[in-house]
């Protein structure tokens, strides 16, 4: 599985899911119980990638906006559910948080942004193919996030780094 097949499986199970993330979650362990354990090993791997990739103080500072508030756990929900938005979203995210004002017209903080159980699709695919729980794949202890941390309540940084998601869910 190479990450094109990654985005494609992401894709097709967030449009049969009409974006809601518990459905979509479900419908991803259905897809990948189809693959190979080795497939279901390679998707966790690239997911995981992904999940640290996002790890980054400029991210969690959008989605405690998006969100009215973030802590640590949910903000690795949120990063679950930005992957599931698929490759478009997810990298316009990651090139500038700040964009997800426009990348995300629709975002409602009560039914979006979180999205744990995508998190651990492929670990309940590969129990289901083989009985065994996941190897290893690396990822989940991050530490602490990259980049420079920020002051999320203090409303003259965030109105600063954020000026589209500010205008739209600062100070709410």
């Amino acid at each position: 599985m190479d990450e094109t097949d990654f985005w494609q499986i992401i894709d097709d199970t967030w449009e049969a899911a009409a974006g809601d993330p518990d459905e979509q979650a479900e419908r991803l362990v259905e897809r990948l119980v189809q693959l190979t354990p080795d497939d279901v090993i390679d998707f966790a791997r690239l997911f995981e990638a992904r999940f640290q990739r996002a790890h980054r103080y400029d991210l969690w500072g959008a989605a405690h906006l998006l969100l009215d508030g973030a802590s640590e756990e949910t903000f690795d929900y949120f990063r679950c559910w930005l992957i599931g938005q698929g490759r478009e979203v997810f990298e316009g995210g990651l090139a500038e948080p700040d964009d997800l004002a426009d990348l995300l017209p629709e975002f409602d903080e009560e039914e979006d942004g979180e999205a744990e159980d995508l998190g651990y699709a492929a670990d309940e695919a590969y129990e289901q193919l083989t009985g065994l729980p996941l190897p290893d794949v690396g990822g989940r202890e991050a530490g602490e996030p990259s980049g420079a941390p920020l002051d999320f309540e203090d409303p003259e940084v965030m109105a600063k780094r954020f000026p589209k998601l500010w205008e739209r869910y600062g100070d709410q």
